[in-house]
Order: C-alpha cells, then sequence, then structure tokens
C-alpha cells in the first residue's frame, strides 16, 4: 500500500511539473541549467524552469531568506545547494505552494 500511495504521488509531481510553463522572461538556454538542480539528501530534481525563479534574497542571522510572491521566506537550512555554476546573475529558488522550498541557490553575496 505503501508503495502506491508513494507512487501516487510523485506521479502527479511530475504530471504537475510537466503541467507548469516557464515565467514569460525564460531564457532557453538557462533550462539545461535549471534540470541539473537536485535536492539535497535526495537527488530528486528540484523541477525546472517553470518551478524556479530569479529571486530577491539576504542573509538574516544564521539562515537566507528569499522574496516568494511578495515576501520573504525563510529557506531551510538542507534545500541550500552548494552552487557555484549560478549563470543566473541572481538567487534562485524553486518552490511551489504545496511543497515549499524544494532548492534555493546563493546569488552573488557582497
Amino acid at each position: 500500500m505503501f508503495r502506491s500511495v508513494l507512487g501516487a504521488a510523485v506521479l502527479s509531481l511530475v504530471a504537475g511539473a510537466a503541467g507548469a510553463r516557464p515565467p514569460a522572461n525564460a531564457d532557453p538556454a538557462l533550462g539545461s541549467w535549471f534540470h541539473s538542480l537536485m535536492q539535497p539528501g535526495t537527488g530528486i530534481s528540484c523541477c525546472s524552469e517553470a518551478d524556479c525563479r530569479r529571486t530577491e534574497f539576504r542573509i538574516n542571522g544564521d539562515h537566507y531568506e528569499a522574496m516568494i510572491q511578495g515576501t520573504w521566506q525563510k529557506v531551510p537550512n538542507e534545500t541550500v545547494l552548494k552552487r557555484a555554476d549560478n549563470p543566473t546573475g541572481t538567487a534562485v529558488v524553486c518552490w511551489t505552494p504545496t511543497l515549499g522550498i524544494m532548492c534555493f541557490v546563493r546569488g552573488p553575496e557582497t
């Protein structure tokens, strides 16, 4: 029973990601980089450019915060990807209303 529930959950995530569209200003040249983002500890995709967005970020104490839909949201430490190859020039957050923050890539820190 657990396997069927898990299978249904994975299938719904894949179907939802497949039906999502990238933002209007998405750069197709960055698609492969977005697809390379994997959730830490699981190796599961952070989704794609449909769920990942460039965002403002800040450091607040010992954690990052990302601007999501007009509000600052705490980035769970376990979702921060240690990537030095961010070609966007800004922070990137992979987020859905259902799952919350799945992955976060820092932008340039000053």
